[in-house]
């Protein structure tokens, strides 16, 4: 059959009414009426309202989940500031703490370093500032470790002062640490002068474990020696500088059994909390000290002409 004969018309059984263009048509146009009369006249505003107010109920119900969560939303999200808040703040009160403590630490330090300096303009021993990393793990004796060693320069012997006095020696040198033997420690002695009556003698550290006095061996029941007296470096061992500060005699005891008093004595360096020093040149290198300003400088001897 050609093609030109075929009926493009619809069966009656599926007419039902008018077409689909005249449909659309009518729509449009009655949908471009009601939009021209709404713009105009406000003609749909009453049914807008009413139908509004119908469906609010419905529309409220709708919403509540979406506030809920949004709610919980926000709670979570300020629980969770707050949170951060607090544990930003409770850092920062420790961050001011320890600041704190670091700003007395600095203060002590700084004053301890000005007496250190202090010290060393008073000494011609030349010298090099060092500091204590820690204590020795050996619970027999008294030794610390400081950071300087053999690339320094640092030599066996050398003593070792800090802002107050003779603190110890260097009794063992490695390449980068050095350590220091205590005055305090048992084994260690230094020949000290008497300022007040210039009489010479030698400091022993006490033989007591964990103990931090010196002790004046071998001094008669006797000898002038009397508590407060302050005993500085003699030089005769030709290793101390003469003139520094180690000890002053805490006790005296003169007993009847026996021909030695025992004398104890403090010793002025900070034996137990020493963090800066100063590691002087071994030798016979002298020193002009100034003596504190309580203490009687010892009488020269008269030389005959």
């Amino acid at each position: 059959m050609p093609l030109g004969t075929l009926d493009r018309t619809p069966p009656p059984f599926f007419k039902q009414g008018p077409s689909a263009l005249s449909r659309l048509m009518f729509f449009s146009a009655l949908a471009f009426f009601l939009m021209v009369a709404d713009t105009r006249f406000r003609v749909i505003q009453p049914l807008r309202a009413a139908v509004a107010t119908v469906l609010y109920p419905v529309q409220w119900l709708a919403l509540q989940p979406v506030d809920a969560v949004a709610q919980a939303r926000q709670y979570f999200q300020t629980l969770h500031a707050a949170q951060a808040g607090e544990e930003e703040a409770r850092k920062m009160l420790v961050t001011q703490s320890l600041r704190a403590g670091q700003v007395e630490q600095l203060s002590l330090e700084n004053d301890r370093l000005r007496k250190l300096l202090a010290l060393k303009e008073q000494i011609k021993t030349e010298g090099q500032a060092a500091q204590v990393l820690y204590d020795a793990a050996d619970t027999y004796t008294r030794k610390v470790i400081i950071d300087k060693g053999l690339a320094q320069g640092i030599a066996a012997g050398s003593p070792v002062i800090d802002e107050s006095g003779v603190l110890g020696q260097v009794t063992r040198v490695h390449p980068l640490v050095s350590e220091v033997t205590l005055l305090v420690d048992r084994e260690q002695a230094i020949p000290v002068l008497n300022v007040r009556t210039g009489a010479r003698s030698v400091a022993y550290g006490d033989a007591s474990l964990h103990s931090s006095l010196l002790e004046l061996r071998f001094m008669g029941g006797n000898a002038d020696v009397q508590a407060g007296d302050l005993l500085t470096t003699s030089g005769v061992d030709g290793v101390y500088p003469p003139g520094l500060p180690v000890a002053r005699v805490d006790k005296v005891e003169r007993r009847a059994d026996s021909a030695f008093a025992r004398i104890t004595c403090t010793p002025q360096a900070l034996v137990d909390a020493a963090r800066h020093v100063m590691v002087l040149k071994p030798g016979v290198a002298q020193a002009t000290m100034r003596l504190p300003d309580d203490v009687p400088a010892t009488g020269k001897k008269a030389t005959r002409k």
